[in-house]
C-alpha cells in the first residue's frame, strides 16, 4: 500500500502523522510511504531522517492526497485538505466529528474511507488511540492554567501550590477518566488542594485509592459541580462522551458566580466543550474572559509538545495502521476495536453518536460488509 504523511496544517500543529521510526516499521512490512517536505519539522525530523527511514519525499500535499491509499495524520482535515480525499481512499487520523458538520458534510462527499483515532477501541473497552494525547493534555491543562492564573494575564494571581502560611489555589476537575487523572495527578504535585468529580463510583474509589487521600472524591450532580466550581480557582473541564457532544455542566448562570479572575481549562473542546461559554482557541490566542472568568479553549493542546506527543500517539497507533495498510477495509471487518473507530464510509455516517450529534442518519456498515 502507498501511506501519505502530509503536513500538519491546523494553527502551531507541530505533530507528524508518523515519525521516522514508524516509517521504517511500514516499508519493513512492504509498504511505500511519501512524507511531505518538512513535515516531521516540528519534532526535529529532517526530510534526511525520512528517506533514511526509507519515505520518499515530495514537494507538496496534493502529491500526497491524489496518489497515497491511505493518509496518516494527526489533527482533523481542514476545509483544503477534505476537498482533496478521494472515493475508496483511507484516511486515518483524530476527526471530531461531532461538533463539526462542515468536515463531517467534507468527508461524506469525498466519498473516503474515515478511521477516527478517537473511537478505535480496545479490548479493555479503553480507547487506546485518545489516551496518549488525553494523557498529555491532561498534564498541560494544569500547566495553562497556572500560567493564566497570574495577574498580569488576567488571573486571580494565586500560586498553584502557595506557599508555607498561605494557603494553596483549589481545582476542580470534571471527570475521572484519563485527562483528569493526570489533570489532577499534575495539580497534586504541584500542591494544590484538588477535588474530582465523576458519575461512576467505581471509578472515584480507584482514583481514591490511587491518589492515598491526597484527592476529595465527589460523586457528579449539579449541587455537587456548584459547590466546587464556585469555590476553585481552576477548573478543568476533562469529559468524554466517546464520539459524541460533550455535556455543558457549566452554564453562564454558574460561570457569573465564580471567583473573579478564576480560569476554567476546556479539554473537551475538540467534541464541542462542556461550558456553555467555551469556544476553541489556538496557542496563538490561547485565552479569552466572560464575566471575569478565564476561559483556556486551545483546541490542540498537545502540538505544543510535538516532540513528546508524536512519539506518544505513534506508539499507539502504528499496529492499528500497520493492520490497515497489510489488509485495507478487511481490516476494519476482521477487527471489532478497529470497526469502533469508522466514521464515515462511502458518504454515510456509520458511527451513531456522531450522527446523533449532527442530526444525521445512522449507517452502519453495510450487512454485506459484516463479519
Amino acid at each position: 500500500m502507498l501511506v501519505g504523511v502530509p503536513k500538519e496544517i491546523k494553527t502551531h500543529e507541530y505533530r507528524v502523522g508518523l515519525t521516522p521510526g514508524a516509517v521504517r516499521e511500514y516499508v519493513a512490512s512492504g509498504h511505500r510511504v511519501i512524507v511531505e517536505k518538512n513535515a516531521g519539522g516540528g519534532i526535529g525530523a529532517s526530510d534526511d531522517d525520512y528517506q533514511r527511514a526509507g519515505a520518499g519525499v515530495v514537494d507538496t500535499a496534493r502529491e500526497i492526497f491524489s496518489t497515497a491509499d491511505m493518509v496518516v495524520k494527526v489533527k482533523e482535515p481542514q476545509s483544503s485538505e477534505w476537498t482533496q480525499l478521494r472515493d475508496g481512499q483511507i484516511l486515518f487520523t483524530y476527526l471530531h466529528l461531532a461538533p463539526d458538520p462542515n468536515q463531517a458534510k467534507g468527508l461524506m462527499e469525498s466519498g473516503c474511507t474515515a478511521i477516527a483515532y478517537e473511537t478505535v477501541t480496545d479490548a479493555q473497552g479503553g480507547l487506546p488511540l485518545l489516551a496518549p494525547m488525553s494523557e498529555v493534555a491532561g498534564r498541560l491543562s494544569i500547566e495553562a492554567a497556572a500560567a493564566a492564573l497570574k495577574r498580569y494575564t488576567g488571573g486571580r494571581g494565586v500560586l498553584m501550590g502557595g506557599v508555607p502560611g498561605v494557603k494553596p489555589a483549589r481545582a476542580a476537575v470534571i471527570g475521572g477518566g484519563v485527562v483528569g487523572t493526570h489533570a489532577a495527578r499534575m495539580a497534586v504535585g504541584l500542591g494544590a488542594e484538588v477535588a474530582i468529580i465523576d458519575r461512576s463510583i467505581p471509578r472515584l474509589r480507584v482514583l481514591d485509592e490511587l491518589f492515598q487521600g491526597r484527592v476529595r472524591t465527589r460523586f457528579s450532580s449539579i449541587e455537587t459541580i456548584e459547590d466546587e466550581v464556585l469555590a476553585a480557582d481552576v477548573v478543568i473541564g476533562a469529559v468524554l462522551v466517546p464520539g459524541a457532544s460533550a455535556p455543558k455542566l457549566i452554564d453562564r448562570k454558574m460561570l457569573k458566580a465564580m471567583k473573579p479572575g478564576a480560569v476554567i481549562v476546556d479539554v473537551a473542546i475538540d467534541q464541542g466543550g462542556c461550558f456553555e461559554t467555551s469556544r476553541a482557541t489556538t496557542h496563538s490566542d490561547p485565552t479569552y474572559e466572560v464575566d471575569g472568568v478565564i476561559h483556556y479553549c486551545v483546541a490542540n493542546m498537545p502540538g505544543s509538545v510535538p516532540v513528546t506527543s508524536s512519539h506518544a500517539l505513534n506508539n499507539a497507533t502504528l499496529p492499528f495502521g500497520l493492520a490497515l495498510a497489510n489488509n485495507g477495509f478487511a481490516a476494519v471487518i476482521d477487527d471489532p476495536h478497529l470497526r469502533a473507530g469508522l466514521n464515515v464510509y462511502r458518504g454515510r455516517v456509520t458511527y451513531r453518536a456522531v450522527a446523533e450529534s449532527l442530526g444525521l442518519p445512522f449507517s452502519p456498515i453495510p450487512a454485506e460488509h459484516a463479519a
